[in-house]
């Protein structure tokens, strides 16, 4: 055989193990420093924390948004809670009247 032959045969035999290194490669790189890899667990993390935080602050929200649906419950409806409704939203208040919100 000849130089050629043998260099030839030698990129041949080279050919599909360097293929499958390359392709390899690539998967190992993207399951480092892909969007979903171990490089990206961090941010997963804080978002995770983030989104915690601002469920708790919904949370909190709908109980006090709950108490405050039942003070107007018809049936035991809260009498000092009526009036303060009915003072701001038809803006009845007399002359002599201070109101102070405490809100």
């Amino acid at each position: 055989m000849s130089v050629g032959a043998k260099s030839k045969s030698l990129l041949k035999r080279a050919m599909i193990p360097a293929l499958a290194l390359i392709v390899i490669g690539n998967f190992a790189g993207y399951a480092i420093a892909g969007d979903n890899g171990l490089l990206a667990w961090g941010g997963y993390h804080r978002d995770a924390e983030e989104r915690q935080a601002e469920l708790d602050a919904l949370k909190a929200e709908k109980s006090r948004l709950e108490h405050r649906s039942a003070l107007l419950d018809p049936k035991a409806a809260d009498p000092d809670m009526a009036e303060e409704l009915v003072r701001k939203d038809l803006g009845l208040v007399r002359d002599d009247e201070i109101i102070i919100p405490l809100d």
